[in-house]
């Protein structure tokens, strides 16, 4: 039986999309991080409730624009076409950007890696994110790697819903 790693006294922020998030790669690493004890915060943009495409509803805890990086260990941006809506939004560039810059894990599933390639995340690191990201991911300067979920430092990303369990779980053991 593995050893389960405890993360209380850990704040982890979750980015949805208004609508349209991927429900397994929320709910599945939310359960996760639950599990483990960690304090998650739920962010997104101008919604008290933020709906999945397959139909789930995420309660969101704060407005991204109420949101500071430095109040958290991890920053995690949720895929799902909805994610699309971060890719040139400041205030989620910038969350990206303060979190990286200090040493917070950053992850992002699906094709919420590309927020993190547009904040200058992923420059000489290996990523993954769902396959039409590839270029994108590859423009930002980052080598892709086309796997279920890749950690490259504090940097975690994952390629879509199949790999939302794996994605949870090399997040938690990053706050380890």
């Amino acid at each position: 039986m593995e050893e389960k790693i405890d993360l209380t006294g850990k704040k982890i922020l979750m980015v949805v999309a208004p609508q349209d998030f991927r429900d397994e790669e929320f709910f599945e690493p939310k359960e996760i991080f639950d599990e483990a004890g960690a304090e998650v915060v739920v962010s997104s943009r101008g919604v008290l409730e933020a709906t999945g495409l397959l139909g789930g509803k995420a309660k969101i805890d704060k407005d991204l624009s109420e949101v500071k990086a430095a109040d958290f260990d991890a920053v995690v941006f949720i895929g799902g076409g909805g994610a699309a809506v971060y890719f040139d939004e400041p205030l989620a560039l910038n969350l990206a950007k303060t979190a990286f810059a200090a040493g917070k894990v950053v992850a992002g599933i699906c094709i919420a890696p590309t927020i993190l390639a547009k904040a200058d995340v992923l420059q000489g690191r290996r990523a993954t994110a769902f396959a039409s990201e590839k270029d994108v991911l590859e423009a930002a300067g980052a080598t892709y790697t086309g796997e279920s979920v890749t950690v490259d430092g504090q940097v975690i990303t994952a390629r879509g819903p199949e790999a939302a369990t794996d994605f949870g779980q090399a997040i938690v053991k990053a706050l380890e």
